[in-house]
């Protein structure tokens, strides 16, 4: 091609680019897209908040006032200070009585003033100290079993466990009274979640029967004691279904670790059992051994697992001092001194026996840590929360949704610390201001036979 040639080509080039740009430009322009209409979602607008506050005004028009979140000035005990004032205090899971121990508190202080307020880190990266596993060996020890690893958190270490353990195709069957950790460990897992009716151990073995073959890993979670009812499982029949239909078993022990047993260390000592016999234990430092925290107790392979892999520990930072070193020393102390054990059982004994020979509704307790009396809805056990708190008590109400409506209660927990005396006036006092309540004629009065 020439060079007039060339020149020619580029002069023609040139002239289709304008006359491309002109008919552009006499086209109609076109229209933006209309930006999407932004919805200011103000969170008072949420249902579940305005169901909260219609709550609340019921409350207030029928004069019942707001019995949580009151502050305590001090240590809980079997006695607290709110407000100034003194209280047989029956809201604390200071079981065995070792918060506020001396040898707790020193254990606590030397710690900080060793290793600091904080370890600064995940202990996979580089927050781990020597504390660290003493408290994991002492845990294992505690539950007969060979290793166990703690958490920062009772509730994440339930989550952190079963949904890391568990996967879709799996099934994890659950009693209905479950704590909510456990349900939603089952719900993030991604596995099959089937609960039978509290306690019912037929309908557990109905369940496994009919189902176990279809899923890959089956795991039963019991508790050792029931927060809300305060029973327990069979725990030799349980163990006995999980091995005849091949399933893990999991026990929550966050209310039986110190409760259980001759010597509190809990329901496989309660039923004399072999503890390597259950998969997993799982406890809170945060009850007996007045701290703060969870942990898994089992085999070496399943904890050094978890160790390395489980989201809750892996990217948490490791427990401090403080928390670690009153750990070990409640443990300490609840094996070198049983009898905080066998009078906290002492308690919760009388407690039960008194409050049915009241007539009270205990529900299925069994007489240890904790003692319901159930009432019948929400506003008749705050009620009588707050009516019981004009009378020195503290002792709180359990209202829906944590309990079906209909099963709302005060909920007592009983602790080596308390009197007899303050056991005898907590349950004197709950029937004089339940009968109280009925020949008021109050709003709620109509299910306060639920109570008696």
């Amino acid at each position: 091609m020439g060079a007039d040639d060339r020149a020619k080509l580029m002069d023609s080039l040139k002239a289709n680019r304008r006359s491309t740009r002109g008919r552009a430009s006499d086209a109609p322009a076109r229209k933006k897209p209309a930006a999407p209409k932004r919805k200011v979602y103000d969170f008072k607008e949420l249902p579940q908040i305005k169901q909260l506050q219609m709550h609340k005004a019921a409350a207030d028009m029928m004069g019942i006032e707001n019995p949580f979140f009151r502050p305590h000035d001090g240590l809980a005990s079997g006695t607290s200070v709110i407000e100034g004032s003194n209280y047989d205090n029956f809201a604390s899971y200071n079981y065995i009585g070792l918060n506020g121990h001396p040898k707790v508190n020193a254990a606590a202080t030397a710690a900080v003033e060793h290793f600091g307020t904080s370890v600064s880190a995940s202990r996979i990266v580089a927050g781990e100290r020597p504390f660290h596993a003493e408290l994991e060996a002492i845990l294992a020890r505690i539950h007969g079993v060979e290793s166990s690893v703690v958490m920062v958190s009772g509730h994440a270490t339930n989550v952190t466990t079963i949904g890391h353990l568990m996967h879709k195709g799996d099934l994890i069957l659950t009693d209905s009274f479950v704590h909510n950790s456990i349900a939603e460990g089952a719900r993030l897992s991604g596995a099959t979640r089937m609960n039978f009716p509290h306690d019912n151990l037929d309908a557990l073995e109905k369940l496994l029967a009919d189902h176990r073959h279809k899923f890959d890993k089956v795991l039963v979670i019991v508790e050792g004691l029931y927060s809300m009812d305060g029973d327990f499982p069979d725990l030799k029949r349980v163990i006995a279904l999980k091995q005849a239909y091949d399933a893990w078993l999991m026990v929550d022990e966050a209310h039986s670790i110190g409760v259980l047993g001759k010597t509190g260390r809990g329901i496989s000592e309660h039923f004399d059992i072999d503890p390597n016999e259950v998969e997993i234990w799982m406890g809170t430092l945060s009850k007996t051994f007045s701290s703060c925290g969870g942990y898994i107790a089992g085999s070496k392979v399943l904890c050094d697992y978890l160790k390395v892999s489980a989201p809750g520990f892996v990217f948490s930072v490791g427990m401090s001092a403080a928390l670690a070193g009153a750990a070990i020393a409640s443990a300490e102390l609840m094996l070198q001194e049983p009898e905080r054990v066998t009078k906290l059982q002492k308690n919760g004994a009388l407690f039960l026996k008194l409050a049915k020979e009241a007539n009270l509704n205990t529900g299925p307790s069994a007489g240890y840590a904790v003692v319901p009396v159930i009432v019948g809805d929400s506003a008749s056990a705050a009620t009588l929360s707050n009516r019981l708190l004009a009378r020195g008590i503290n002792a709180l109400p359990i209202i829906f949704p944590a309990v079906p409506e209909k099963s709302a209660r005060i909920r007592f927990f009983i602790t080596s610390e308390h009197t007899p005396e303050q056991i005898e006036r907590a349950v004197q006092a709950t029937v004089e201001e339940l009968d109280a309540m009925r020949s008021d004629g109050t709003a709620v009065d109509r299910l306060i036979k639920a109570a008696r």
